[in-house]
C-alpha cells in the first residue's frame, strides 16, 4: 500500500457512487452523497445541535456488540490472526443521520505503530441486515483481490472474485470494486469518486442541505433500482452464503 500521508481528519468527501452492470444487459446508476473520513480512535464530537446529523455508533459495525468502534475492529483483526495493526486507523463511512444509517461499504485503513499501512478491512452490509468483512493486503498502488463470500445484490450469485483499488484518500477519493467471474466476464463495476472537504460546521450543513437524510436515500435508491432490474427481467438468486457476522 502507498504510504502517502492522508489529509487532516475528520473530513467530508462529496462523492459520486456509480454502478455499471454489463450482463445480461447494460444498466448504470449514479448517486451523489457525502461520506466521512475519521480517525477511529478520535471520532468527531459535534456541537449538540448538529449531533443528529452525524453519529458513529459501534453497534452499526462488525458484530455490533463492542463498546467502541476500535474495539470492534480489533476483535475482527484478532479473529483473522492480525497482530501488527495497532497503530492509526482511518475509517471511511456514512455516519448515522437522523437516527438512520446504512453503509454498503465501510473501509478501514489500518497502520502499524510505526505508521506504516499494513491492512485494509472492507466491511460490507446488505439490505437484508447481513454484515461481512474482508481482510485485504493491498499493494503499493492500493490494489487487492479477494473471493466473493457474501450475498449482496439479489441478482448475483455468491461466486467470483473482487478486484479492488482502494488507495488511501487524500484530496481525492478514488475507489473501484469490480466483480470478475471464472470465465473472464466482469458483470459489475462500482466506483466511488469524491473531493475532500474539511469537516467544519459550515461544510457539514452545506452537505446536509444538498443531500438531506443521505443514508435513507442510499437505502431507498438500492430498492428502487432493484425494482427496475426486476422489471427488466432479472430474478433474485438464492442466498447460499453466510448472511451476517465477521469474518
Amino acid at each position: 500500500m502507498t504510504g502517502t500521508a492522508p489529509p487532516s481528519v475528520p473530513a467530508l468527501y462529496e462523492t459520486e457512487v456509480a454502478h455499471t452492470r454489463v450482463t445480461p444487459f447494460h444498466y448504470a446508476l449514479r448517486h451523489r452523497t457525502y461520506m466521512w473520513l475519521i480517525d477511529l480512535d478520535h471520532p468527531p464530537v459535534l456541537p449538540p445541535p448538529l449531533r443528529p446529523l452525524a453519529r458513529f455508533d459501534p453497534s452499526d459495525h462488525f458484530d455490533g456488540d463492542a463498546p467502541t468502534l476500535r474495539a470492534g475492529l480489533d476483535a475482527c483483526l484478532a479473529a483473522h490472526g492480525v497482530a501488527d495493526a495497532g497503530g492509526r486507523v482511518l475509517m471511511l463511512a456514512h455516519a448515522r443521520v437522523l437516527g438512520h444509517v446504512f453503509n454498503p461499504l465501510t473501509l478501514y485503513w489500518c497502520h502499524d505503530r510505526a505508521g506504516r499501512p499494513v491492512r485494509v478491512v472492507a466491511e460490507v452490509h446488505n439490505t437484508y441486515g447481513g454484515r461481512h468483512t474482508y481482510l485485504l493486503h493491498p499493494d503499493e498502488r492500493g490494489r487487492a483481490e479477494t473471493a466473493k463470500e457474501f450475498y449482496v445484490s439479489p441478482f448475483l450469485d455468491v461466486e467470483g472474485t473482487y478486484r479492488m483499488r482502494l488507495p488511501l484518500p487524500d484530496d481525492r477519493l478514488d475507489l473501484t470494486v469490480q466483480l470478475r467471474r471464472a470465465d473472464g466476464s466482469r458483470p459489475l463495476t462500482a466506483t466511488v469518486r469524491g473531493t475532500h472537504r474539511p469537516a467544519r460546521t459550515s461544510t457539514l450543513l452545506a452537505a446536509a442541505l444538498r443531500h438531506p437524510w443521505p443514508t435513507a436515500a442510499v437505502s431507498l435508491g438500492i430498492r428502487r433500482h432493484g425494482i427496475r432490474l426486476y422489471l427488466k427481467g432479472l430474478r433474485p438468486r438464492p442466498r447460499t452464503a453466510p448472511q451476517e457476522g465477521t469474518p
